[in-house]
């Protein structure tokens, strides 16, 4: 995440932190500087209530500044000058005109104003070097004026305790500016951190609220198609056992039927019961959407599985002269898998292809072993359906939306159940197609 301070942002902020630093400095000033009267009602009684009268007219000047100030929003800087200069005006005339012996004591207190005011203050180093400057030269124009003593004794009584004071007072600023500084940095690094992970958190719960919606639609409609899936498979299952009981009925009396027709009662027969098997498997809803679908998994010899396919959509594909060549291997190879729906995968791929081609066309249904693999190709000179609606009709078990001309409509799942199905038995299916037609290919691992 990142986060970037604008200018205005940061001088604004520099702002507010310097006017909290300038209104301590100021009330302290307030109520604090009157109280220097007891020194010199002390050291100088002579001069206390004079200066008295002095201090409180200068925080009264000090006061009206400060309120000017704040009103007119100008530069706290210029306030702290004006005050830091009236501040050491008093001062330094005190250092001056009291006697010898009181001098260290009120050089200490100017010593100690200046300190306060270094360490409070926000503001670049330069002015505080300023302000230094300032006073040495306040007290040079006193001691000119009103002075009776010598620099010597002036320097031995308090004056070189000040100098060092206020010299080593005014490196406390520029370490204190780029603290505050740093401080003020961070602070606004945080604060739009915050409002950006706010902005996230609010975004992100809309998500939510719009996932738990678009959820509770999936769950209606899940209710839906499992509602659908017990009633079309009840209605499902009457039909099939309608089919079953007259097939059977048949077969009471073979004695009437011819050869064909007993071949062909026998493939209702056991059509019909893959149909049951598919439609239990299919009823329960629970089992379908389970991570692990369970198999009924039996040792069996899968090209002559290939061949009852084969043989069952012959007559489809001579309804629309479509001749179907068969290169089967009549090697048995045995497969442990589910045998129902490993034939229903070879049925949707051929009928498929079946489904398809065009008049007069041929299709050839290839089974041989490769590398201890059993392999299943169907290679068709029908229309070529096109690699990109194969993706779809293989990877979405879903409608294609479009058909066009007098091509049949691409309707259906059988391709995509076929790839599942593939799958979930451990085996693998391809497909391609191009100008000489589609190709589809399925491997499953023999027993050896």
């Amino acid at each position: 995440m990142f986060v970037q301070i604008s200018k205005e942002e940061y001088k604004k902020e520099i702002s507010k932190k310097a006017w909290y630093q300038t209104n301590n400095i100021i009330w302290t000033i307030i109520f604090l500087y009157p109280i220097f009267s007891v020194v010199d009602f002390i050291y100088a009684p002579n001069i206390w209530l004079q200066f008295l009268i002095v201090r409180i007219i200068t925080i009264l000047i000090i006061y009206g500044l400060y309120s000017l100030f704040q009103a007119r929003k100008y530069n706290y800087r210029t306030l702290l000058h004006i005050c830091f200069f009236i501040l050491s005006a008093t001062c330094a005339l005190l250092c001056n005109i009291v006697n010898i012996q009181q001098q260290t004591t009120y050089y200490l207190i100017y010593a100690v104003v200046i300190l306060f005011f270094n360490l409070q203050v926000f503001w670049e180093p330069i002015n505080s070097i300023a302000q230094g400057l300032i006073a040495l030269l306040l007290l040079a124009v006193f001691y000119n004026i009103f002075s009776e003593y010598s620099l010597d004794m002036v320097i031995n009584n308090g004056g070189s305790m000040f100098f060092i004071i206020a010299f080593l007072s005014c490196l406390v600023p520029n370490a204190r500016y780029k603290v505050i500084a740093r401080d003020v940095r961070s602070q606004i690094l945080i604060e739009k951190s915050n409002e950006q992970l706010k902005e996230q958190n609010q975004n992100i719960n809309e998500k939510n609220n719009i996932i738990d919606r678009q959820y509770e639609q999936l769950r209606k409609l899940d209710d839906q198609k499992n509602n659908f899936i017990n009633i079309a498979g009840h209605d499902l299952k009457n039909l099939i056992g309608q089919i079953v009981m007259s097939n059977n009925m048949l077969r009471e009396e073979d004695y009437r039927l011819s050869n064909d027709q007993k071949e062909y009662s026998s493939f209702i027969g056991e059509a019909s019961e893959k149909m049951q098997y598919m439609l239990n498997k299919l009823m329960d809803v629970k089992e379908i959407e389970s991570p692990d679908m369970k198999f009924n998994m039996e040792i069996f010899d899968i090209n002559h599985e290939v061949t009852q396919v084969f043989r069952g959509l012959q007559e489809t594909a001579n309804m629309k002269n479509i001749h179907l060549v068969d290169n089967i291997l009549k090697l048995p190879l045995n497969v442990k898998l589910d045998k129902v729906f490993v034939g229903q995968v070879f049925q949707n791929l051929l009928s498929n292809a079946i489904k398809f081609s065009q008049t007069n066309n041929s299709i050839k249904v290839v089974t041989s072993l490769q590398r201890q693999k059993f392999v299943f190709e169907i290679i068709d000179e029908g229309v070529p359906i096109g690699q990109d609606e194969l993706d779809m009709m293989f990877n979405k078990l879903k409608t294609l939306n479009e058909a066009s001309g007098n091509i049949e409509s691409r309707l259906g799942l059988g391709l995509s159940i076929a790839k599942l199905m593939t799958q979930e038995l451990g085996g693998e299916l391809t497909y391609r197609s191009n100008d000489n037609g589609n190709y589809f290919r399925v491997e499953f691992y023999v027993i050896n």
